[in-house]
C-alpha cells in the first residue's frame, strides 16, 4: 500500500508552525485541551463555513487567557458591522472555555497560494455543476500566476455524475514532497453534490525554507509581537469604554447642578 505522511505534519517544528502553542503537565489536561481546541474550531468554522473563507484556526494559552487568531481571505465578514460579530464569537468563546479570551483577524493577501482556499472555491464550483475539469485548470492557473511553484490537485468521486466513482490528478509545475525544506501548504476539502461526495485534495508549493535557528525565532517573535500588539489594542478599546461610561455618569450631575 502507499506509503504517504501529511505534507504538514511531516514538517511540523521545522519549515511549518504548529497550530497551537499551549503546554499541558498532566495527560489528563492534554486530553481535555486537545478537544476543547476541536470544539472552539467547530464553533469558528461552523459559524462562518458559508462566506468566511477561514484557512486556519490557531490557538495559543496563557496561564489566565485563550488567545485565537483566525485567517481569512474575508476579515469584514468575520468582524461584521461595527465590531458586532466579533464581540458575539468572543463572548461565546469565553462561554465555552471559561477563560478570558481575544480574538485576532489576519487577513490573507493573496488567497490563491492558501491550500485551504483554493480547495474551497474548486468546491464550491463543483457544487454549482461546474465542469470539475475546467473548476480545477482555472484554479490552478490563478495558483501559478500568483507566484506559486508549483500545485497538485486530485478529485475523486463520481467525476461529472458517472455512475462508477474514479480519481482524476492534475499538476503543474513542481511539489517536492520528499524536500523537508519545502514549503508545501495541503488542505483537503469536500463537495456536497447532489449525486454525492466528491473529495479535493490540494498541494501548493511556494519555495523552500531553511529551518535555521534565526529563521525560527523570527517566526516566533513575529507571532508574539503579533499578540502584544492586538492585547494593546484591546487594552485602549477598555479604557475607552470606561471612559465613556465615567462621562456618562459625570452627566447627569452637570445637570442638576444647572438647574439648582
Amino acid at each position: 500500500m502507499g506509503q504517504k505522511t501529511h505534507p504538514i505534519g511531516f514538517r511540523l517544528g521545522g519549515v511549518q508552525d504548529w497550530r497551537a502553542h499551549w503546554f499541558a503537565s498532566k495527560a489528563s489536561d492534554y486530553r481535555r485541551l486537545t478537544e476543547e481546541d476541536q470544539k472552539i474550531r467547530g464553533l469558528i468554522t461552523g459559524r462562518y463555513a458559508e462566506s468566511g473563507a477561514i484557512s486556519r484556526v490557531e490557538i495559543e494559552r496563557g496561564a489566565q487567557d485563550l488567545v485565537v487568531t483566525i485567517n481569512t481571505a474575508r476579515p469584514g465578514i468575520i468582524i461584521g458591522r461595527g465590531g458586532t460579530r466579533v464581540d458575539e464569537l468572543r463572548g461565546d468563546l469565553e462561554k465555552l472555555t471559561e477563560k478570558r479570551s481575544r480574538l485576532n483577524i489576519q487577513e490573507i493577501r493573496q488567497p490563491e497560494l492558501d491550500a485551504t482556499l483554493v480547495g474551497q472555491s474548486i468546491a464550491e464550483q463543483l457544487e454549482r455543476r461546474v465542469a470539475y475539469r475546467r473548476a480545477v485548470r482555472l484554479a490552478m492557473q490563478r495558483t501559478m500566476q500568483s507566484g506559486a511553484l508549483g500545485i497538485k490537485v486530485v478529485v475523486s468521486g463520481r467525476l461529472g455524475g458517472a455512475e462508477i466513482a474514479r480519481t482524476d490528478k492534475q499538476k503543474e509545475g513542481r511539489t517536492p514532497l520528499h524536500t523537508l525544506r519545502a514549503q508545501i501548504d495541503f488542505a483537503v476539502s469536500e463537495a456536497k453534490t447532489t449525486f454525492g461526495v466528491i473529495g479535493i485534495k490540494v498541494w501548493i508549493y511556494t519555495g523552500d525554507m531553511i529551518p535555521s535557528a534565526e529563521n525560527l525565532r523570527a517566526r516566533s517573535m513575529a507571532r508574539l509581537s503579533l499578540g502584544a500588539a492586538q492585547e494593546g489594542q484591546g487594552a485602549q478599546s477598555d479604557e475607552k469604554s470606561s471612559g465613556g461610561s465615567k462621562s456618562s455618569k459625570a452627566k447627569p450631575g452637570k445637570k442638576d447642578g444647572g438647574g439648582k
